[in-house]
């Protein structure tokens, strides 16, 4: 019988053949792209607003928080808590310069999205072609 380990944010435990693969994983972390913004989303269920905190330094984005311990258990025979609590942090390289003044974050039912705006050098331009 086969066990299955877990693997952190779904990174796959097989071998990168190259740096392809590498990159892709590194995408990966990304979930969408705009024209005008990067778009992180973090997933921290039971965390309250107030005790997460987001910053950019340089092409870091780091998010930091503390997941109190509450004991919600009623029925003392039973003392499994499934959910890990402590402090945490998480920081990600961002691939392309942003406009880390204007970076805005949202939280809402354990989602942190996390929208970085590209600056102006790395948004398409769209060239209209002359015809002669």
């Amino acid at each position: 019988m086969a066990v299955e380990r877990w693997r952190p944010f779904g990174v796959s435990v097989e071998p990168f053949r190259n740096l392809n693969d590498i990159q892709g994983e590194m995408n990966r972390l990304f979930d969408s792209e705009t024209k005008d913004d990067l778009v992180l989303t973090f997933e921290i269920p039971g965390v309250r607003e107030k005790d997460v905190n987001v910053s950019v330094t340089g092409d870091l984005l780091t998010v930091k928080g503390e997941r109190q311990f509450v004991k919600e258990l009623k029925d003392e025979s039973c003392p499994r808590i499934e959910r890990p609590y402590g402090k945490f942090e998480r920081s990600v390289q961002v691939p392309m310069p942003v406009q880390a003044d204007k970076v805005k974050a949202t939280y809402r039912d354990g989602i942190l999205e996390v929208r970085l705006p590209k600056t102006d050098e790395v948004k398409p331009k769209e060239i209209k072609i002359d015809i002669l």
